[in-house]
């Protein structure tokens, strides 16, 4: 008997793809939601749109959705980052609020960011630390209430609050390599903040791991255990490329630059994947050297 479908929100972004094709080899159908469905992505058995919602007889929700945050966060930006987040996941609970609970998906997993935490400063943070207070921060909260409003109706939900997220093909790490493979690289601001990142194998088996397990809920911690500061992200990169890494972007520069977005690089999270850990998921690349062996070769 083939297993009940897990539907993606966002199925056409970086991870949605790769979480498509994991659960397709898993021998999982996977219903695809986005606004533009693409037929080349691996997995997929059928699509939606987001405004022709029917999630029944689903047994899982990932929610991946959200414009990205690395721009510039004007007045009209952050509108969008809060309505392609906050108002995306309230549609989602509303529809599975108006399904026959017989045949209502049994668990929503909703993506948030580390970000939640704020600057961290050097304190270990698990998933109980508290959050922080700037824009992202808030962005993260608002976006956690709107999805735990599914545990109304006795929906099991998951908060991925993932950190940077190190795969080929991947925004994140390909605008790295290409700038450090140059000679370009260096350090942002002092270098001394916390750097939570994952491996994308990682990133996926914690998010199949969650589905899979009746155990967790609440927040996540997707991030390697051993986070890297970003002096030390810098010089293990650089040396993995075979290149110097002299250059150093100055905290006034980034700000002049990026304006308040400057402030999530300057600042950071020693997030620790307590939850994960402690459900037993084994990390296949729990160290940056062993995450940047497999990424470069």
């Amino acid at each position: 008997m083939q297993p009940a479908p897990i539907a993606i929100l966002g199925a056409t972004g970086f991870i949605g793809r790769h979480l498509a094709a994991r659960l397709q080899a898993k021998g999982i159908p996977v219903t695809g939601i986005s606004r533009s469905p693409k037929a080349d992505v691996a997995g997929i058995s059928r699509w939606q749109t987001p405004d022709t919602l029917d999630l029944a007889h689903h047994q899982a929700v990932v929610n991946l959705s959200g414009e990205r945050v690395d721009c510039r966060w004007t007045p009209a930006q952050k509108i969008i980052l809060e309505r392609s987040r906050i108002e995306v996941t309230e549609r989602l609970v509303g529809h599975l609020r108006s399904l026959d609970p017989a045949s209502r998906p049994a668990v929503l997993l909703n993506g948030s960011g580390i970000g939640y935490y704020g600057d961290g400063g050097d304190t270990p943070l698990d998933e109980s630390a508290p959050a922080g207070t700037d824009f992202l921060a808030k962005l993260c909260v608002d976006w956690e209430d709107a999805a735990l409003e599914a545990t109304t109706f006795d929906t099991r939900v998951v908060l991925l609050r993932t950190g940077v997220v190190l795969g080929k093909g991947g925004a994140a790490f390909d605008k790295l390599r290409k700038l450090f493979a140059l000679g370009l690289g260096g350090n942002l601001g002092s270098g001394r903040q916390w750097m939570p990142w994952i491996h994308l194998d990682d990133e996926i088996s914690a998010i199949v791991h969650a589905i899979e397990t009746p155990i967790l809920h609440g927040p996540l911690n997707l991030a390697a255990p051993q986070p890297e500061r970003n002096a030390d992200f810098t010089r293990k990169l650089a040396a993995a490329l075979h290149r110097p890494a002299f250059f150093h972007a100055p905290s006034f520069a980034l700000k002049l630059a990026l304006g308040e977005f400057a402030n999530a690089l300057l600042t950071g999270q020693r997030a620790v994947p307590a939850a994960l850990t402690t459900s037993g998921l084994t990390f296949r690349h729990p160290t940056l050297d062993s995450a940047l062996a497999d990424l470069l070769g």
